[in-house]
C-alpha cells in the first residue's frame, strides 16, 4: 500500500465517521419539509399577446396540514382536491390565491389546478438594481422571464418539492426551466420542451426568447456525460463557444475541489434585462453583461459554483444565507488568488473599505442575512462572509478547511441546511470545537477595532527584545492578530492570541525591531483605523444621511444632476444649498467643470487631482477631509457628458477617483492605504 493510497483511506474514513456523527448532531426538518411533493405542470405561453395558461397536477405523499399559494395577478379556472371542487382560494381578484388543507390520515393528497393570465409587459429599460427587486412574471417578443417569486405557478408554501414541466410556445421561441431535457420538439404548431428535476428543489424560475440554441457535452470527473448549452439571442450567438469552454474550465475546477457536479446538464441563457440570476443547471444574464469580456472569468464561475453552494446544498434561511459568502470566497476571491496575492490583498482591502464605509444602523450580524436587496447587504451577505470563510481557512489551515467542504457537500446535497450545521461540519473535520469563532462572527454586527498601543524594546538573554500592547473595543472577541515586525534585515510577520481589552505580548527576535504594523495584509475582519481606509465613492452611495449639492443653475443640467445624484443613492437625494457650510455629513457635489473648480476654490479645497485633470469628458473623485466626513465630486464638460454617467458610475463605488469618455471608464483607481504602523520604542 503506497502512502498516497494510506492517506486516500484515512480520508474515506474520516469521511463516513463524519457523516454519522454529522446524521445523529443534526436537527430535524420542519413538519413541512417531510411532505413527499411532486409537480406535473403544463403551461403556454403567447409572448407577443402575453398569454399565459397553465395546468398542474400536485401530489403530496405523506401529508401534513399545508398550504397551497398561487399570485394574484393569475386566475383560476379549475380547482380539485382529490377530484373534489377546491374552490379558487380567494374573494377579490387582487389577492394571492390561498388554500388551507387542514391535516388528515390520507396516504397521498392530488390536486389538479387550471390557471391562467396576462403577463406584464417586459421593460428592457430597467437598470439591475431595478430588476433584481421586481420579482414579477413578464413577457415579450425578445424574452418571457417567470421567477419563483411572481408566484407564476401554484405551489406548497414553505416546502421542497421534485418536477416536471412542459413548456409550450409560438415557433421561433425556446424555453427552459431548471432540470434535464428530457424531450423537445418543433412543428408548424410551436415549440415544446419537457425539463424534469428530480431532486427536491426551492422552486422553479421559467424563461423564454427567440434563442439560438448551441449544444456540446462535457464529461463529468466520474466520466457521466453533462451537456452544457447556451440559450442566446442572435446578435451574441458567435460568443457561445467561449462560454462552453468557460463552464468546463469551472466544472473541472470545483469537481476537484467540492465533488462531482450534481446535475446532467448546465445551459448559460441570455436576458434582454441586466439580470444576474444563478438557479440549479443554469444562469439567467442579460444581454449586456454577457458581452462584457471579464464576465467569463467572473460572474460565470460565480454562478456555476452556485449549483453546489446554494442549488445544490440549500441554505436555511432562518438562520441566514451561508451560501452568498461561501461562493463569493470559492468564486470571486479564489479567482483573485489565482491572479496574484496583490490582486488578492486588493479585494480583502475591497471588502473592508466597503464595511468602513457603512455607518451605524446599517450593519446587520451575518445570521440576519437572506438575500441581497441593496449595497449595504451585500457589504454583509456577501463580503463579510466570504472574509468569514477566509479566516476560518486561515485557522484550520488548507487541507482540513477543504475536507470539511468536501463532507458537507458528501452529507447535504439537497438538504436544507443551517449555519449551524456548517459549524458542525468543520468541527467534525477539524477536531477542535469552533463555537467561539462561530458564535462572535455571525451572531454580532460590526467588527472589533484594533490599535497597536505600544511597541518597546527590552532587554533580552539572547536576541532582541520586544513587547506589543494590543487593544480591541468592546465586546471582546477571541482575535488571531498578524503584526509585521520590520528591522534592517527585513519583515517577520507574527500571529498574537488577543482576547482581552488591552494584552502585552513579548517577543524575543534575531534582529533589532524598527517597526511594529498591524495586520498589514489584511488577513483580519475589522474596522479600518481613520486614515487606514482610503476614501472611496462608496461612502457617499450607501449612507442614508448623504447631502448633495448640485452646482449648476441651468434647469436641464440640474435635473440630470438630481437623477444621477438619485441612481448613487438608490433614494431621493436630500438637496442642500452650494453655498451652505459642509456638515459633518457625507456630502455628494455635481455640476459642471467650471461650476465645480470655482465651488473647490470658494471652500479652500483641493483641486481636481491630477491622476484624472484633462482625461476624458467627466470625472469623479473623492476628498479626505480633515474632520473625517466623506466628500465626493462629480464634474463634467457638458449636460450629455453628465448624462452619461447614469447607467456605468453606481458601478464604480469602490473606486477613489474615475475618469469616463462618454460612458466608458478611461481611467480609475484608488488612493493609497496608509497601513497601521508604530516606531519601536
Amino acid at each position: 500500500m503506497t502512502g498516497r493510497t494510506f492517506i486516500k483511506l484515512c480520508w474515506f474514513f474520516l469521511l463516513n465517521c463524519a457523516i454519522a456523527q454529522f446524521a445523529l448532531a443534526a436537527p430535524a426538518p420542519e413538519p413541512t419539509k417531510v411532505n413527499e411533493i411532486d409537480y406535473d405542470i403544463t403551461v403556454r405561453i403567447d409572448p407577443i399577446n402575453r398569454t399565459f395558461e397553465g395546468k398542474s397536477i400536485i401530489t403530496v405523499k405523506r401529508p401534513k396540514e399545508l398550504r397551497l399559494l398561487l399570485g394574484a395577478s393569475f386566475e383560476v379556472t379549475h380547482a380539485f382536491f382529490n377530484d373534489a371542487p377546491l374552490g379558487i382560494g380567494r374573494e377579490r381578484s387582487n389577492q394571492p390565491h390561498s388554500w388551507h388543507i387542514p391535516f388528515s390520515f390520507s396516504q397521498e393528497y392530488q390536486f389538479v389546478i387550471h390557471w391562467q393570465g396576462k403577463l406584464a409587459p417586459l421593460d428592457d429599460s430597467l437598470d439591475h438594481q431595478q430588476a433584481l427587486g421586481r420579482p414579477i412574471a413578464v413577457s415579450g417578443a425578445v424574452g418571457t422571464f417567470l421567477p419563483d417569486a411572481s408566484g407564476w405557478y401554484p405551489r406548497v408554501a414553505d416546502a421542497l418539492a421534485r418536477y416536471k414541466v412542459k413548456l409550450e410556445l409560438p415557433v421561433g421561441q425556446r424555453g427552459l426551466v431548471a432540470g434535464r431535457l428530457i424531450e423537445e420538439s418543433e412543428s408548424e404548431q410551436g415549440y415544446q420542451a419537457t425539463f424534469e428535476f428530480s431532486h427536491p428543489a426551492e422552486g422553479i424560475d421559467l424563461m423564454a426568447g427567440p434563442y439560438v440554441v448551441e449544444t456540446q457535452t462535457h464529461q463529468s470527473i466520474s466520466q457521466r456525460p453533462i451537456q452544457l448549452r447556451t440559450y442566446f439571442h442572435q446578435q451574441i450567438s458567435s460568443l457561445s463557444k467561449d462560454y462552453l469552454d468557460a463552464v468546463k474550465r469551472y466544472l473541472k475546477m470545483y469537481e476537484a475541489w467540492i465533488g462531482e457536479y450534481p446535475y446532467s446538464e448546465f445551459s448559460v441563457v441570455s436576458s434582454p434585462t441586466p439580470t444576474g440570476f444563478g438557479m440549479p443547471t443554469l444562469t439567467y444574464l442579460g444581454i449586456n453583461v454577457l458581452q462584457l469580456p471579464f464576465i467569463r472569468d467572473t460572474s460565470l464561475g460565480h454562478e456555476v459554483l452556485h449549483n453546489w453552494w446554494g442549488n445544490g446544498v440549500y441554505p436555511d434561511y432562518r438562520s441566514g444565507n451561508w451560501s452568498e459568502g461561501l461562493t463569493t470566497f470559492m468564486a470571486d476571491y479564489t479567482y483573485k488568488e489565482q491572479e496574484s496575492s496583490e490582486a488578492a490583498r486588493e479585494m480583502r482591502l475591497g471588502w473592508l473599505r466597503d464595511f468602513a464605509a457603512l455607518q451605524p444602523g446599517q450593519d446587520a450580524p451575518l445570521t440576519a442575512f437572506t438575500s441581497r436587496t441593496h449595497g449595504a447587504s451585500k457589504i454583509v451577505g456577501y463580503n463579510k462572509a466570504a472574509m468569514f470563510f477566509f479566516m476560518l481557512r486561515d485557522q484550520l489551515g488548507d487541507e482540513v478547511f477543504q475536507r470539511a467542504l468536501q463532507g458537507l457537500w458528501a452529507v447535504q446535497r439537497f438538504k436544507v441546511t443551517s449555519w449551524q450545521q456548517l459549524q458542525k461540519m468543520f468541527e467534525i473535520i477539524s477536531g477542535h470545537s469552533l463555537q467561539p469563532f462561530f458564535t462572535q462572527w455571525l451572531d454580532r454586527s460590526g467588527a472589533p477595532t484594533i490599535t497597536i498601543s505600544e511597541a518597546k524594546s527590552i532587554t533580552a538573554d539572547s536576541g532582541h527584545g520586544l513587547t506589543i500592547t494590543l487593544k480591541q473595543s468592546d465586546p471582546l472577541y477571541q482575535l488571531r492578530v498578524p503584526v509585521a515586525i520590520q528591522s534592517e534585515q527585513g519583515t517577520q510577520t507574527h500571529v498574537l492570541d488577543l482576547q482581552q481589552e488591552q494584552q502585552t505580548f513579548t517577543l524575543t527576535l534575531p534582529d533589532k525591531p524598527l517597526f511594529v504594523s498591524l495586520d498589514p495584509d489584511l488577513r483580519l475582519f475589522r474596522q479600518l483605523a481613520p486614515g487606514e481606509a482610503p476614501p472611496i465613492l462608496r461612502e457617499v452611495m450607501v449612507n442614508p444621511s448623504t447631502q448633495t449639492v448640485l452646482l449648476s443653475g441651468k434647469a436641464e443640467v440640474r435635473k440630470i444632476a438630481e437623477t444621477l445624484a438619485g441612481k448613487l443613492q438608490d433614494q431621493k437625494p436630500q438637496i442642500i444649498a452650494s453655498n451652505a457650510p459642509l456638515s459633518a455629513a457625507p456630502t455628494l457635489v455635481i455640476g459642471l467643470q467650471s461650476e465645480v473648480d470655482a465651488w473647490l476654490a470658494a471652500k479652500q479645497l483641493p483641486a481636481k487631482p491630477g491622476e484624472i485633470n484633462n482625461k476624458g469628458t467627466a470625472q469623479a473623485w473623492t476628498l479626505a477631509r480633515a474632520d473625517g466626513a466623506s466628500l465626493a465630486i462629480i464634474s463634467a464638460k457638458d449636460a450629455a457628458s453628465l448624462e452619461a454617467l447614469i447607467r456605468p458610475l453606481p458601478h464604480y463605488g469602490r473606486q477613489s477617483y474615475i475618469a469616463f469618455a462618454g460612458r466608458e471608464a478611461v481611467e480609475k483607481g484608488i488612493w493609497p492605504m496608509r497601513v497601521q504602523q508604530v516606531v519601536v520604542e
